[in-house]
């Protein structure tokens, strides 16, 4: 079902090129993914739903979800290490992720169907998507991209204000807008934040959570269908869930993991040969030889403080409902 980088692009390229609708998934690294027209996803039993581009049957019947996430030790060493490398400047921002062993007595295909989410998406056997972040869209030769930074529980007292009053997700949020503008600018001209700080409120089977993101968008060139794949590649890994400056922060992020990240926070699109929408894999489930395994994590800054960002990271698992 998966391929290599190279044939990604070419297909992407000549998909887009062609005004051909299709499919995309391609992981963390850059390295493997797949791109099938829609008739081939079907022929897959690959579920997907962006923004209700495509609607599947929500038959709702959500039932046990117990999580086992790794002990605060655990989580403490790996921060720690973040934290060094933060003093020492290599990283001011790192995006710190584990993986999280579910029990539940709902399959993948179940959760995926009993979700709701803006951009979703279930390959059997491997692993279901319940995204709320876009990566990029693009419309005409508009490129917008929304990235998510600044989480807290939305049934904390004025957790709205608490979230724009807090300086270590200002800094945070604000570090992710300017590496995004960044990336646009490297594929876009007339780039500028057209959004900033907005606050939207998401249902999860745990409670409600609100979270903050920016726009930032930019103009491509007339001629950018046949380069696509190029374009989208040129942008990974997604900046919200690596942290900068990029490259170096990746280094570090594959040092200091418990595991490689694979599919979880690549990216996910559908284009319908005119418009793309793409996302990035988060709020992710995987099927893995021992079970289902949901990935979480979150930004850590020299302000952060360890218990705050496991709490965070716990909170972030969940299944997005009605």
């Amino acid at each position: 079902m998966f391929t290599g980088r190279t044939e990604i692009i070419d297909k992407i390229n000549h998909f887009s090129g062609c005004g051909m609708p299709f499919l995309f998934a391609v992981d963390f690294d850059g390295e493997t993914g797949f791109v099938f027209t829609p008739l081939e996803a079907r022929q897959r039993g690959i579920l997907y739903d962006f923004e209700s581009l495509s609607c599947e049957t929500r038959v709702m019947s959500f039932g046990r979800f117990d999580s086992f996430p790794v002990s605060f030790e655990t989580y403490s060493k790996a921060f720690n290490k973040v934290l060094y490398h933060l003093k020492r400047g290599d990283t001011y921002l790192l995006n710190l992720t584990f993986p999280t062993p579910l029990e539940t007595d709902l399959s993948m295909e179940a959760l995926y169907q009993d979700s709701h989410a803006r951009f979703k998406l279930f390959v059997p056997g491997h692993f279901a998507v319940f995204s709320p972040e876009p990566f990029v869209r693009i419309d005409g030769t508009g490129i917008y991209s929304c990235p998510m930074k600044g989480t807290i529980d939305a049934d904390l007292p004025d957790a709205r204000q608490r979230l724009l009053d807090d300086k270590k997700e200002f800094f945070e949020h604000n570090t992710i807008v300017d590496l995004i503008r960044n990336d646009l600018s490297m594929v876009s001209t007339q780039v500028s934040v057209t959004r900033f700080r907005y606050i939207e409120r998401l249902h999860t089977n745990r409670g409600d959570l609100l979270q903050m993101s920016s726009e930032i968008s930019g103009q491509l060139s007339p001629e950018y269908r046949s380069e696509l794949g190029d374009i989208l590649f040129s942008l990974l890994p997604a900046g919200s869930v690596t942290g900068a400056p990029k490259k170096r922060t990746v280094e570090i992020i594959r040092a200091v993991e418990t595991s490689p990240r694979g599919f979880y926070t690549g990216i996910f699109g559908y284009s319908d040969g005119i418009t793309l929408t793409s996302a990035v894999s988060i709020r992710f489930i995987e099927q893995t030889t021992d079970g289902l395994v949901f990935r979480s994590g979150g930004g850590i800054t020299a302000m952060s403080e360890a218990q705050s960002e496991y709490h965070e990271m716990i909170k972030k698992i969940y299944v997005p409902v009605f």
